[in-house]
């Protein structure tokens, strides 16, 4: 009898939680872990927070030792070049060709890079070598400009400011994060990184970089000169999608196009968390999500799949930023944020932001309030009817709007 093979391509949450998740359902063929870095796979959300003020320590789903204990082989160090949908085979960056059965690509993303602004002392953060060189440059490092207040450039802003790092962040949008929460809400977090001593040049953008004696000189949108130590470029990401986009996968929004249940456009092939622009079956779309929590979730329903359940991924997505002493999250889809109900204060700094269609909620973006997150969550796919007078009133504990029927989303 032959022995069924499937080879997991990528080195972060997605592709663990698959390894763990086939083992749990008790997939009893041959697991082949293809990772690009050196090390078996680790959380990337720490890298741009903990790792750069604490101990340089990588958080990994699972331990090293797992993987041989749950008959898991790594090829670490090792890319994937070349897939032949076809033969069922990926070529390997050693010369090798490797047989599958099944293969699932979680390639994640990769930093966009801004053209002029690379080499010594300029940085892109995505991986764990990527935070190890900023780290150690961070510890000397007297003043750091990061270009980009997104995601990462917000939270590298903040862990540099608590060493004690003069921070000046450049951001063409009013307010850091305006896309993602609002100007309103982006202005509250920019009062918060200001407070802290960030200098922030909303609506200006840096043009050209030049090395100083002691440094960068960069020259911004408006005709100013700012010098610093360190440069950092956080202006997006783009999916690694080229190994099945060369094989002839479908691709949507940017990533590899699969359906509910993970699977690409090709026979066999399947693809999970940043890389995958997956079809959801609550929001009837192709949505892709660069989150962990996402990538966790997806690597999960995959292998479900693969060890032959027909399970469709319909979660919620679900997102956190932690910066300073603040917790920013959210989870489902924002509509307009012109008309969000609030629940809470702005200036209070502990609020939610609902985003409210035909009596249900859509979305929820909270400052502080992790138990709102919570709830919206819950109630996201369920049924229930609430009112905008409903989810404003503070008196009213949200819980008290769940349904009271036992058919809440499983997330």
């Amino acid at each position: 009898m032959t022995t069924r093979r499937c080879v997991l391509v990528g080195g972060g949450a997605a592709v663990a939680s698959a390894a763990a998740h086939l083992r749990k359902k008790g997939f009893d063929g041959d697991v082949v872990l293809i990772g690009e870095e050196p090390g078996v796979p680790y959380e990337r959300p720490p890298l741009s927070k903990e790792f750069l003020t604490g101990p340089p320590e990588l958080v990994r789903p699972q331990e090293p030792g797992w993987y041989a204990a749950n008959d898991v082989e790594l090829r670490l160090g090792v890319r994937a070049v070349s897939l032949d949908v076809a033969g069922r085979s990926v070529g390997l960056s050693t010369g090798e060709r490797l047989g599958y059965d099944d293969l699932v690509l979680a390639t994640g993303v990769r930093p966009r890079r801004l053209p002029g602004f690379d080499g010594e002392g300029i940085h892109y953060l995505r991986t764990a070598a990527d935070a190890g060189r900023l780290r150690a440059e961070l510890a000397t490092a007297q003043r750091i400009a990061i270009l980009g207040a997104g995601f990462i450039g917000c939270e590298v802003a903040a862990s540099a400011t608590a060493l004690g790092t003069k921070v000046t962040l450049f951001e063409p949008e009013p307010a850091p994060l305006a896309r993602v929460l609002g100007a309103a809400i982006g202005a509250i977090l920019m009062d918060i990184h200001r407070e802290r001593g960030v200098e922030i040049r909303a609506g200006e953008h840096v043009t050209a970089v030049d090395r100083g004696r002691h440094g960068f000189v960069l020259t911004t949108s408006r005709g100013d000169r700012v010098e610093s130590d360190l440069v950092v470029v956080g202006i997006g990401s783009l999916p690694n999608g080229e190994l099945g986009r060369d094989a002839g996968l479908a691709v949507a929004n940017g990533g590899l196009a699969v359906d509910e249940y993970g699977r690409t456009s090709a026979p066999h092939v399947y693809a999970a968390g940043d890389v995958a622009a997956q079809h959801h079956p609550r929001y009837g779309t192709r949505i892709r999500v660069e989150h962990h929590d996402t990538a966790v979730r997806q690597g999960a329903n995959v292998a479900a799949n693969l060890a032959g359940e027909a399970t469709p991924f319909e979660e919620p997505h679900w997102f956190w930023s932690d910066q300073y002493e603040h917790s920013l999250q959210s989870t489902g889809r924002m509509g307009a944020f012109d008309s969000v109900v609030l629940r809470g204060r702005l200036a209070d700094r502990s609020f939610s932001a609902f985003s409210l269609a035909d009596g249900r909620i859509q979305g929820v973006i909270s400052l502080n309030r992790p138990g709102d997150v919570l709830a919206a969550r819950r109630m996201l796919f369920a049924p229930h009817e609430v009112t905008a007078e409903q989810l404003a009133d503070e008196s009213l504990p949200l819980k008290r709007l769940m349904p009271r029927t036992k058919t809440a989303s499983r997330a």
